[in-house]
């Protein structure tokens, strides 16, 4: 079986697998590694372990190298220039007026290429402020539609719960939540209850999800007791004892 590291390249992000190629790499270091969207840094999840083969996604990509302190310096100088990127995308968004929200604004690894988030209601024309775009930076640009469950993964919240939106903090993937679950758990149906800031149903509506099934299966296979209240006197009376008999 391949041996693999786990890393993220997000707080709370998917987890990708790549050849550790034997170097020594433990958990929480920082790594450059090659992805679909060029070189990339990012950070050990999970530390050198076997999987098997129907777990990778081919082909399975090498650790180019640990990462250095001028690599560490690369990341926070494309920080700064993303926090810039945005500030120009919204004026060129307001100047073609398009029914856009910006969300985020990425830079690679490398500076091959920018990534810009957005939501839209429904498809947009944005390829007059690609051209600008592309003429101010100089670079590959990539404008990304999402939904509303990824921009609240992106820029974070406080659930209903009082804490951290799990999908910011610790999810790396959605999972399928429907209201079925939500009448397994004898919830309230009401919308405003059981919907996270996104205004979809809440992650956590899965959490429980299993167990209360598996307990409504276990109570179905139980026997049924009828028990006629008349032939243990009043309420008062009433003793559980008396059910032994």
């Amino acid at each position: 079986m391949p041996i693999v590291i786990g890393v993220r390249f997000k707080p709370a992000g998917k987890i990708y697998y790549f050849d550790p190629d034997n170097l020594e790499i433990k958990v929480n270091d920082k790594v450059i590694v090659e992805t679909a969207r060029g070189i990339e840094y990012g950070y050990v999840v999970i530390g050198p372990r076997e999987i098997s083969e129907e777990e990778i996604v081919p082909p399975l990509k090498k650790v180019l190298r640990i990462a250095t302190p001028e690599d560490t310096e690369q990341v926070k100088a494309n920080e700064a220039k993303e926090k810039d990127a945005f500030k120009i995308c919204l004026e060129k968004i307001a100047e073609h007026n398009l029914p856009m929200k910006l969300i985020d604004v990425e830079y690679t690894f490398d500076n091959s290429k920018i990534i810009f988030f957005f939501t839209a209601e429904g498809r947009v024309d944005f390829r007059e402020l690609v051209k600008d775009l592309a003429a101010i930076f100089r670079t590959r640009i990539e404008l990304r539609q999402i939904g509303v469950r990824d921009e609240a993964k992106m820029l974070g919240g406080i659930g209903t719960c009082g804490r951290i939106l799990c999908c910011h903090s610790f999810l790396g993937e959605f999972e399928p939540v429907s209201i079925k679950m939500a009448k397994e758990q004898n919830l309230s149906l009401n919308p405003a209850k059981i919907s996270g800031i996104c205004g979809r149903l809440m992650c956590c509506l899965k959490y429980e999800n299993d167990v209360y099934a598996q307990c409504r299966k276990e109570l179905d296979r139980m026997p049924k007791i009828q028990i006629n209240l008349e032939d243990y006197g009043d309420d008062e009376d009433f003793d559980l004892s008396k059910l032994e008999d």
